[in-house]
């Protein structure tokens, strides 16, 4: 077993979790917000970024196992730090700022750039752009509840 893969998967989960030590949710402030009907439960929300954190970190680990951390690309690290940015401010537009149209508009960039990691892993190493789908489809989704949010409460 290569030691490499394995250090890229703990260490981009690790980075994935950061904002959620960071940016703590303030549960009275989100209870009391209006929310549309669609909203998964708190616990759920929990679970499902768990697991799509975990299909990121183990597409990362693939990537590196495939090709090493300098076979990756350039533009594909790009799309990844880009990626992992953004996923940091969401959570700090969305439980320090409480702004949840600019949460909204950070998660659609965030949508893009999943976008973009796919299609640039993709010629890679196909299995690991397959696992960045979810966590894509993901960040579409909470674009969307995130609107939605703001929409209910203005």
């Amino acid at each position: 077993m290569k030691l490499e893969p394995v250090v890229a998967f703990v260490a981009t989960y690790a980075l994935f979790l950061i904002s959620g030590f960071l940016f703590r949710l303030d549960l009275v402030y989100y209870n009391a917000l209006a929310k549309p009907s669609f909203t998964p439960p708190g616990a759920v929300i929990g679970l499902v970024w768990a697991f799509l954190f975990a299909c990121i970190s183990l597409s990362v680990a693939m990537l590196i196992d495939k090709v090493g951390l300098g076979g990756v690309g350039a533009w594909l690290w790009v799309a990844l730090a880009s990626n992992w940015f953004l996923n940091q401010a969401y959570s700090y537009f969305q439980f320090e700022r409480k702004d949840w149209l600019l949460a909204a508009f950070d998660s659609g960039l965030l949508t893009l750039t999943g976008i973009a990691v796919i299609a640039l892993a993709w010629n890679v190493n196909r299995s690991s752009a397959w696992l960045f789908v979810p966590y894509t489809a993901g960040t579409a989704f909470a674009t969307y509840l995130s609107y939605a949010v703001w929409a209910l409460n203005r």
